[in-house]
């Protein structure tokens, strides 16, 4: 039988001091799930929306975190990676190498903080034209293909982020497509996701 035992502030169920069920009502814990609920209500950097970094808007920090992402989904982000996501923001987003670089340096950031992508994929979906999403998506395979191997994390991120920017199977594919033409690759599908 569990008994609910009142002391002071705290209550605890059937439970010691310091045990996974111990809650504190009127504390921190509170306090801090309202003001996350309040963030994202305001759009004032909670889940559903994206702040701009210094020097970089909402939408280029968004694009760039996700290219970052793709890159260190196969567990490195080596030098080839890195010289295809900066020419992409230089060329995309028409920045001075020092601004790309700085937009990366922003990204890596935002991904190393980031637990979830909803955060970023929202951040497009929601500015993002749907030819400029395709073009992303395009730029997101560019990166993924910047080692020369398609990894199968690589290409299952690919297919999570067409569908949460609202790209479709056959866009997705198509900008594989150009993507592997465009670098002289054998064109093969990417790896099969069971």
């Amino acid at each position: 039988m569990m008994q609910r035992v009142a002391t002071g502030r705290r209550h605890v169920i059937g439970k010691p001091p310091g045990s996974f069920l111990e809650f504190e009502f009127g504390g921190t814990v509170i306090n801090r799930i309202k003001a996350l609920f309040e963030a994202v209500d305001e759009g004032a950097g909670g889940i559903g929306t994206i702040a701009p970094g210094a020097g970089a808007d909402g939408r280029q920090l968004a694009a760039a975190t996700l290219m970052v992402e793709a890159a260190c989904l196969d567990g490195s982000f080596d030098a080839a990676e890195r010289d295809t996501i900066g020419k992409l923001l230089s060329r995309h987003f028409e920045l001075t190498d020092e601004e790309s670089a700085t937009l990366m340096s922003e990204a890596e950031g935002a991904q190393d903080e980031a637990n979830h992508l909803l955060r970023f994929t929202r951040a497009i979906k929601d500015a993002y034209a749907p030819e400029e999403r395709i073009e992303l998506i395009e730029m997101l395979w560019e990166v993924a293909y910047a080692d020369g191997i398609l990894h199968d994390y690589e290409a299952n991120l690919l297919r999570r982020i067409g569908g949460l920017i609202y790209v479709s199977d056959r866009e997705r594919g198509a900008a594989r497509r150009r993507v592997v033409t465009r670098l002289g690759l054998a064109d093969e599908s990417p790896p099969s996701q069971h």
